[in-house]
């Protein structure tokens, strides 16, 4: 009997179909009233298998034990793994969450920068435009010249034929890479078409470029300039119109400009102005007077001319 009472405690627990898609009503079946397992039925079952054999219950135990060997293939770790899953999971899903938020405040904050750009650069070129006009005409009496902003746009250039140096607005597809260019247009003249830098003399290119350095040194002054012999390629008329501007930006803005030069116009607005000689193979630099500089230059031009 000790031995019926012990299979009792070993087989009282029908086999639970713990696979997935196993349907809630079976289990209630194997755990609800009406249940072997149910509590109120323990004594039930102890009483019944007290009237059965040994030979029978030894019968009911291999039954079992075949029963139970369907199911060895059952994870035993599922529960235990299903929790640590789903708590990656949650966990995965909050740094994606938080990487999203990131994600929008970048383009938010790109999106601002951008803007921020194209109005910076709305705002010099439409400056430097300005004075480009208002220098051009001081260094070229009678002439005009203007600026041209061009823009790509659909793979098209825009602004070609603009003669407006107003900037063009900045929309939200025209960002900073959509800017390709500054176009120059002047006329000498004043009359006419205006002309493109491929059709100006080397001189006029100088009285071009100058007027630019110019312009940008109004927008936003520097400290000093160098310049090496940008009077070379000028006509006499504008080497005098270069030679005053420089004299004027100099008083007026507290700008200093280095020059060097084989002209005479720029020795005569030059508060110092330093002779260099070479002999020997050996250069040497000394202050020399105007006239000293003068009698150089024309020396210099003399040999030159036989």
């Amino acid at each position: 009997m000790a031995l019926a009472a012990s299979t009792a405690d070993t087989v009282s627990t029908p086999p639970t179909d713990l696979r997935e898609g196993t349907n809630p009503i079976q289990a209630h079946q194997y755990f609800g009233p009406n249940s072997p397992n149910h509590p109120n039925n323990h004594s039930a079952m102890a009483n019944g298998y007290k009237r059965k054999s040994t030979k029978e219950l030894h019968k009911m135990l291999h039954k079992c034990s075949e029963q139970l060997q369907q199911f060895s293939h059952v994870n035993k770790k599922a529960l235990d793994q299903y929790v640590n899953f789903t708590e990656q999971r949650e966990g995965l899903q909050r740094r994606q969450a938080e990487l999203d938020a990131g994600d929008e405040k970048i383009k938010e904050l790109i999106s601002v920068l951008d803007q921020r750009k194209d109005e910076s650069i709305e705002r010099t070129f439409k400056g430097v435009a300005r004075h480009f006009r208002e220098v051009f005409s001081e260094l070229v009496p009678g002439g005009h010249g203007f600026l041209v902003m061009m823009k790509k746009k659909d793979g098209e250039n825009i602004g070609e034929d603009d003669d407006d140096d107003r900037p063009h607005e900045a929309d939200r597809e025209g960002r900073v890479e959509k800017y390709i260019g500054v176009k120059v247009k002047v006329s000498f003249t004043g009359q006419g078409e205006t002309q493109s830098m491929k059709q100006l003399s080397g001189g006029q290119k100088t009285v071009v470029a100058l007027t630019l350095i110019f312009a940008i040194q109004r927008c936003d002054p520097a400290p000093f300039y160098l310049f090496d012999e940008i009077d070379a390629a000028l006509d006499p008329q504008y080497r005098t119109a270069v030679g005053h501007m420089i004299r004027r930006l100099a008083d007026s803005a507290n700008t200093q400009f280095i020059t060097t030069t084989f002209r005479p116009e720029l020795v005569k607005v030059a508060d110092k102005i330093y002779g260099v000689t070479h002999k020997n193979r050996v250069s040497r630099v000394n202050v020399i007077s105007e006239k000293r500089a003068l009698e150089f230059i024309e020396h210099d031009q003399t040999q030159n001319a036989e």
